[in-house]
């Protein structure tokens, strides 16, 4: 605990420092030199988080193939995996139908005195519109080879490969024990390799929010302040209702589950990524009580199927936009769009950007023009690290759930 102490003040250091430089390269130097800048500092994020995804794919793999092997009974595979899919579509229709409500209610596309002259270009992410085809899903969510998946970190496909390898090592009996004993070797010498790397994120940290200050210094708040209020009140909203959620089924053990959860939830803030938080989520959930099989299985799962705050973020940021441009979306297209977006979000865990692109195809789809996207890139930064601590805190709670409930079965 008292390395976690440390480690999190450490992480709060880098925060503030991250800040404080950024703030000053901003107003002290030229634009150019700002970005040159930038461009620099943010390898020390890039190198943590390059770190993180070098562990990501051995961690799931290992751990999830001894989650479902151990459990032996495939019915508890069965139960535990429909429990969990249930939460994970009920959260995410509520997550997305949260994000249309607001909204439509606070409106922060009208009336808007910012212009695409105010923005950089996005046909990098309007060009990859194509990758989210029925073709390009369905391709990214089956596996082809276990190896490219896990050169591309490709969770999904992983965690298809290890569900089915741990099944059939489940079903071989005393056979297999030796193979899941090594898995279990395997998983635990990863986790050991976590608490090493984490020690690398408070300089990750002022990497990345340095780089962004430095470039967006404080006047982009006043400039988006409309949309950035509205999503953030939007975050808010989302945390109650998980928290909650969280406590009908936890009760009090909720606040014990929360101080366990700061230092991954300040580092998915700060980072922008969830996927960098994974090894150590799956520590401290373990920590907090949680059955290793129960983490083990559902939390790579959660990875791929429950990611709320990016849910919410594209209806958000998709109705957004129709709003900026004046197009008007009546409630059965409004709904037909949430459907969509229910399917084309799932198993993009890993991808760069997912959500923007997600974003972007939406609006090609329905009438809006992708474009569009331009005016919501230069904040969409800020926008990322409230909706990668979302998907942390709605993952954790996803898992500690499962496991009450599995737990009173027993």
């Amino acid at each position: 605990m008292k390395s976690n102490s440390k480690l999190f003040i450490a992480i709060l250091a880098g925060l503030f420092f991250g800040v404080a430089l950024g703030l000053v390269v901003y107003y002290q130097y030229p634009k150019e030199t700002a970005a040159d800048f930038a461009k620099n500092v943010k390898l020390l994020g890039t190198i943590f988080i390059r770190l993180v995804q070098m562990i990501i794919a051995p961690l799931v793999l290992s751990t999830l193939v001894v989650g479902v092997a151990k459990m032996g009974d495939m019915k508890m595979v069965g139960r535990v995996g429909g429990k969990a899919m249930a939460w994970f579509i009920s959260a995410s229709l509520m997550s997305l139908l949260l994000g249309m409500v607001l909204v439509n209610w606070l409106r922060p596309g009208e009336n808007t005195a910012v212009t695409m002259a105010d923005v950089k270009p996005a046909d990098d992410l309007v060009s990859n519109v194509h990758a989210f085809s029925l073709e390009q899903f369905v391709t990214h969510v089956v596996p082809k080879s276990i190896f490219e998946a896990m050169a591309t970190n490709e969770i999904l496909q992983i965690v298809i490969f290890s569900i089915l390898f741990g099944i059939a090592l489940a079903s071989m009996g005393k056979v297999a024990e030796p193979i899941i004993k090594l898995f279990d070797i395997i998983a635990h010498a990863i986790l050991k390799m976590v608490s090493y790397v984490m020690w690398v994120a408070p300089l990750g940290v002022f990497g990345a929010v340095s780089a962004a200050v430095a470039v967006y210094g404080g006047g982009i708040w006043k400039l988006y302040a409309n949309y950035l209020v509205a999503f953030a009140f939007g975050m808010l909203c989302l945390w109650v209702i998980l928290l909650g959620v969280g406590y009908l089924i936890l009760g009090n053990r909720l606040w014990p589950l929360l101080k366990r959860l700061a230092g991954p939830l300040l580092v998915a803030f700060s980072t922008t990524s969830s996927e960098a938080v994974f090894p150590k989520l799956t520590e401290e959930l373990e920590r907090f009580g949680c059955d290793p099989k129960i983490v083990s299985f559902t939390l790579p799962l959660g990875y791929s199927f429950n990611l709320d705050g990016s849910m919410m973020y594209m209806t958000f940021a998709s109705l957004f936009i129709a709003q900026i441009y004046g197009i008007d979306m009546p409630l059965e297209k409004q709904i037909l769009m949430l459907l969509v977006l229910m399917l084309t979000s799932k198993g993009i865990a890993g991808v760069p950007r997912a959500s923007l692109i997600v974003v972007v195809a939406t609006c090609a789809m329905f009438g809006i023009p992708p474009e569009g996207i331009a005016l919501i890139l230069p904040i969409d930064h800020f926008c990322d690290m409230g909706r990668s601590m979302t998907n942390v805190l709605g993952n954790a709670l996803a898992t500690t759930a499962v496991d009450k409930w599995e737990a009173k079965k027993d």
